[in-house]
């Protein structure tokens, strides 16, 4: 049986800022070594050479390295997934996810949270947009399930990945070796490398049948209703964490998950947090959720024919912003708007992860009997 996990999450001060993580280990909230994964939002600008996801990453390492006794071979093995770019409200932060002992965890036979991560096998530049691609998620993410004690499907909330998109010296690599690549725009690869992988988390959890190599980034009723895939330079493997809930962990903390069908739909948000297991108010308000809510996180994508709820846009044309960085901060706004903190996880380029135009959502809560643990705002 797994461990019940502790969420927590922390602000991000500066790029290089991992004083929130230590500030949990030293109160004795968690434990460095206890630690499974670390999602989070970086500042910088989302893109291809987005450094502050490698800054950060190392911060938060080294956190885990002098306050623990892993090495940083070891600490390297930990997920920490960072998604660059906090445009508009929104806010750098880091959620930590960690064990703790049993019998330090409140007892409880309702399903409760646990995680499972899991790295896939080496991923070529040649195989990004691609079924070779795909099986390797599918395969990394079915064995996160089982490290999490999850056997049904139907309880995984939310998957998180990072995987790795394609440059200019892997695109020479794989030509070196008589391979070709989907795409040789490296920001293109970016939304192939998310919307594979996001094709890799529906198969593993049956939400979709195998998909052919045409069917990538062209069938937009394929996806994931829980996937949330990132990119980046840093890697060259897909990370997975998987975040479900299991009867008999234990523990104070609860995901759940919904869907957004366009930019303004707020009602997907609340209702990832009605699945989650907070009792709202017909028409709730971020006031109701009294510290109970710990984070959301959010997929979104521009609607392909430029429209939300009937009415023109422009960030497709758009020429001077691209288009991630304005649906990130359009949604972002929702997000802060519904739960009263701008320190939210959102993420671009949602390609087969929730319908056309939106995106999952998943929440976790505090369930917890005593003080909850999340944000309020005002303080109390």
């Amino acid at each position: 049986m797994p461990e019940p996990i502790e969420v927590r999450k922390v602000a991000i001060t500066h790029v290089s800022d991992a004083s929130g993580l230590t500030d949990l280990i030293d109160n004795g909230v968690i434990e460095a070594d206890r630690v499974v994964a670390v999602i989070g939002k970086t500042e910088g600008n989302g893109g291809v050479n987005d450094y502050t996801r490698i800054i950060a990453d190392r911060a938060f390492r080294e956190v885990l390295v002098e306050r623990g006794t892993r090495t940083m071979e070891q600490a390297r093995q930990v997920p920490i997934v960072w998604s660059g770019g906090t445009d508009g409200v929104l806010s750098p932060h880091a959620t930590v996810f960690a064990t703790v002992p049993a019998d330090r965890a409140e007892q409880s036979d309702e399903p409760r949270l646990t995680v499972g991560f899991a790295m896939s096998e080496r991923l070529l530049p040649e195989e990004i947009g691609r079924r070779g691609m795909i099986e390797k998620v599918a395969a990394a993410v079915r064995e996160a399930m089982e490290r999490a004690g999850i056997t049904d499907p139907a309880d995984v909330h939310y998957v998180q990945t990072k995987t790795p998109l394609l440059t200019i010296q892997t695109i020479r690599d794989a030509k070196s070796r008589g391979e070709t690549v989907w795409t040789e725009h490296t920001h293109e690869s970016m939304d192939l490398s998310n919307g594979t992988t996001g094709l890799g988390v529906a198969v593993a959890l049956d939400e979709i049948e195998m998909p052919s190599d045409d069917d990538v980034m062209r069938r937009r009723d394929l996806y994931s209703s829980v996937a949330s895939c990132s990119s980046g330079v840093e890697l060259d493997q897909a990370q997975v964490v998987v975040v479900g809930n299991a009867r008999g962990v234990g523990g104070r903390y609860r995901i759940g998950h919904g869907v957004m069908t366009d930019a303004l739909d707020q009602d997907g948000i609340w209702s990832a947090i009605r699945d989650a297991g907070l009792d709202l108010p017909e028409r709730p308000q971020s006031g109701d959720l009294d510290g109970r809510l710990v984070n959301v996180f959010l997929k979104c994508e521009v609607d392909p024919d430029g429209v939300v709820h009937g009415r023109r846009n422009a960030m497709l044309d758009d020429s001077d912003v691209h288009w991630h960085r304005q649906i990130k901060a359009a949604v972002g706004g929702v997000a802060a708007a519904v739960t009263g903190d701008p320190a939210a996880f959102v993420s671009v380029s949602a390609v087969h992860q929730g319908p056309p135009g939106g995106g999952p959502v998943a929440a976790v809560v505090d369930l917890g009997a005593d003080l909850p643990t999340g944000y309020r705002w005002p303080p109390p």
